[in-house]
């Protein structure tokens, strides 16, 4: 039993000897992963979001000029347009608050 808990103790020891310059609090690598793989997504849909916001504006625009006087493909090319373009608000919106929380954070 002794030779287990001095064999147990050996092995801690050497393990804070080995490692003892290494500070996990003051550089935590999987945080700055993390709030790097953020940001890149978040870049990554704002950049998205733009040519669909188009395209959906534009596929809301032909339905409105091709509807050939149908009222409910007029509806619907003028609720795409007005969805699309909320959608695309919203997200630039978002974008604006998170990019001000960080820069609240940071400084």
């Amino acid at each position: 039993m002794r030779k287990k808990i001095i064999i147990i103790f050996l092995f801690i020891l050497l393990f804070f000897l080995l490692f003892n310059n290494i500070s996990f609090a003051a550089h935590p690598q999987l945080i700055s992963k993390l709030n790097s793989a953020f940001t890149k997504i978040q870049s990554w849909l704002v950049s998205l979001s733009t040519p669909a916001a188009a395209v959906a504006v534009g596929t809301g625009i032909f339905m409105k000029k091709f509807s050939f006087g149908d009222d409910e493909r007029i509806r619907t090319g003028k609720k795409l347009i007005r969805t699309a373009l909320f959608s695309y608000i919203l997200i630039l919106l978002l974008d604006l608050i998170l990019s001000t929380i960080q820069n609240l954070l940071i400084s």
